[in-house]
């Protein structure tokens, strides 16, 4: 009796052990999205650059703009994401690397540096998600933005606004507000909402609505401040 309970638990976690098996990179193909300069691929699953794209950069730059990293060009489909380690990783999803099953990202996505959406901000405890309008840009490029405004995403129960920006140099930088890109380009922030509610499949994540720019610049102070406050933690717990 005790042999055969054994060989049942046995096979019920084997397919825990075997999800946990480390994930050989070179056994996917390499991503063919175009890389920003000075840039390279540590492997397949990894990009290599110059600085830590969470600590080696400022959130805010002079002028008022922000920094965005970005992490999926307009209209790519691969899910890469700076993780807490500072690299930008693609995305694994049961064991492959996740590709959005939808039309291509409407946006540059990318995140903030220095920021963290933290629990206690009720966010998932990932980086700030930034949205740059305009024309699309080579992973890993790093530049400043102006932040217009925000979408207010919950996905999976937890807060997942993402600050909305636009290219300085494009042409919809003559929208400073969200009211103003309503009111010079329509249907922008329709497209936003429409996407974001469908790309992970329906009722996965819900727009409830979106902020201005004074919204925006607080939850962009927040974030700051809870990743500071998470490096304090790391490095405190890091010398006990």
């Amino acid at each position: 009796m005790l042999r055969s309970i054994v060989a049942t638990l046995c096979l019920a976690l084997l397919p825990l052990v075997q999800d946990k098996k480390p994930v050989d990179p070179a056994s996917f193909p390499k991503s063919t999205v175009a890389l920003a300069d000075g840039l390279s691929f540590a492997d397949n699953l990894t990009i290599r650059a110059p600085k830590n794209f969470l600590r080696d950069y400022p959130s805010r730059v002079e002028g008022g703009l922000v920094h965005a990293v970005v992490e999926i060009p307009a209209g790519a489909c691969e899910k890469w994401e700076v993780k807490q380690d500072g690299l930008m990783h693609w995305d694994m999803k049961d064991g492959k690397p996740r590709h959005v099953k939808y039309l291509g990202y409407p946006c540059n996505y990318g995140m903030v540096p220095r920021t963290v959406l933290g629990k206690e901000l009720g966010g998932d405890g990932d980086p700030l998600d930034m949205l740059v309008l305009g024309p699309a840009l080579p992973r890993g490029t790093v530049l400043p933005v102006q932040v217009i405004g925000l979408i207010h995403l919950i996905d999976a129960g937890d807060k997942d606004d993402k600050l909305i920006a636009v290219q300085k140099d494009s042409p919809l930088a003559k929208a400073t507000t969200l009211a103003q890109l309503d009111e010079l380009y329509p249907g922008i922030t329709s497209i936003l909402e429409t996407w974001f509610e469908n790309y992970k499949g329906k009722d996965a994540l819900q727009c409830q609505g979106f902020g201005d720019k004074d919204e925006a610049a607080a939850l962009l102070s927040a974030a700051m401040e809870s990743f500071t406050r998470a490096e304090a933690a790391a490095n405190k717990g890091a010398k006990q």
